[in-house]
């Protein structure tokens, strides 16, 4: 996880604002990576471990969405999703590509699935793990109101400040399903770049920089690309009923549950996560 070959860092401009991306592997069929929204996360973070077994066979791009890793720090105003998801097709255009295959994690997800419902000719297939879209929960409450994300944002930078301990335990608790298999090359990683005095900057105002949060109950049903809900068993976030609400709320959803896996499964078992997302991204060729 410390090197990121064969990956190759770039930077590009889109709609006036500064993406940076990884780039590696070949081919006509390109597949966008898009990371959650974790203290310190950034498109190597969350898909470092499974990221080289795509580029085997497909054009790879780990996007750092706005906000993140070494991304624009921008301030968002008005609906949030709709401003990724507008930002993300800016990117597309920069990069030259016309349809992709979209890899996400948790807020990724989220502007993935926005996307796909305004922007539909730019997206072939979707891969959503850990998202929330929607406020409401099929069986219960979501947990803390669905504010769980940004509660554990603020504790982690509140009291005394980012740590690698608390790092670690935040990502114990609500991102992996067995603690003991965390590398602790990631969670310097993760806690290194919480330290970007930017990052810090935003967490300490909150949501404001972040726009308003939306809810995108009516937007799923204009979702014409096959959608794949990948989850964990065990994600602390939001348990499997979630998902499958989601994947009957999109015309063409599926849902697939891993066994053993939390938040990040992509990290926890990426030769399994790997096997189940390629087959359904192959399966739309």
């Amino acid at each position: 996880m410390t090197s990121t070959e064969p990956f190759q860092s770039r930077c590009a401009e889109a709609d006036g604002v500064k993406y940076h991306y990884l780039e590696a592997g070949e081919g006509s069929r390109p597949a966008v990576f898009l990371h959650g929204g974790g203290p310190g996360c950034t498109g190597w973070s969350d898909f470092g471990p499974v990221a080289p077994l795509f580029a085997e066979d497909r054009k790879c791009y780990l996007v750092d969405i706005l906000q993140y890793g070494r991304s624009e720090k921008c301030v968002i105003t008005g609906p949030m999703w709709d401003f990724h998801a507008a930002k993300t097709v800016a990117l597309l255009d920069t990069l030259g590509i016309e349809r992709a295959d979209l890899v996400c994690n948790s807020w990724g997800g989220t502007i993935a699935l926005n996307l796909a419902a305004k922007y539909p000719s730019r997206v072939r297939s979707l891969v959503v793990t850990g998202s929330m879209p929607v406020f409401h929960g099929p069986l219960a409450p979501l947990p803390e109101g669905g504010r769980r994300g940004r509660n554990a944002r603020d504790a982690y930078y509140g009291g005394t400040g980012p740590s690698w301990e608390k790092m670690r335990e935040l990502m114990a608790r609500l991102e992996w399903y067995d603690a003991e298999a965390i590398p602790s090359s990631t969670v310097t990683m993760r806690y290194e770049q919480s330290l970007d005095p930017e990052e810090m900057a935003l967490a300490a105002a909150s949501d404001n920089p972040r726009g308003e949060w939306q809810d995108l109950s009516a937007e799923l049903g204009r979702i014409e690309a096959p959608v794949l809900f990948a989850w964990g068993m065990h994600d602390a976030f939001l348990t499997p009923d979630y998902p499958l609400m989601l994947a009957r709320m999109v015309p063409r959803g599926q849902l697939y549950v891993m066994d053993h896996a939390g938040h990040h499964l992509q990290e926890e078992r990426p030769h399994e996560y790997y096997s189940v997302v390629t087959g359904f991204l192959d399966a739309q060729y």
